[in-house]
C-alpha cells in the first residue's frame, strides 16, 4: 500500500519513510508513525509523518 491517502495511514503502523536528506537518493527509513504532519487527505509524494524517533517523512510504502 503506498502513503498518499492519509485514511490509510493511523498511528502506531510500521511505515517506509523517505527522510529529507534522502529524497535524491530515495532511501527509505523504516519505523513507526507517532504523529500525522500533512493536513490534506492525499498528498501525491505521499503524507508526512513524524515517527516515533522523532524522525520526519514522506511515506513511501505501509509495511502490513
Amino acid at each position: 500500500m503506498n502513503g498518499q491517502n492519509r485514511e490509510n495511514i493511523k498511528p502506531g503502523l510500521e511505515v517506509d519513510i523517505v527522510l529529507k536528506q534522502d529524497q535524491r537518493t530515495g532511501k527509505t527509513t523504516k519505523g513507526r508513525v507517532k504523529d500525522i504532519l500533512t493536513k490534506s487527505a492525499f498528498h501525491p509524494h505521499g503524507i508526512k509523518v513524524r515517527l516515533e524517533d522523532g524522525q520526519v517523512g514522506r511515506v513511501k510504502k505501509i509495511c502490513e
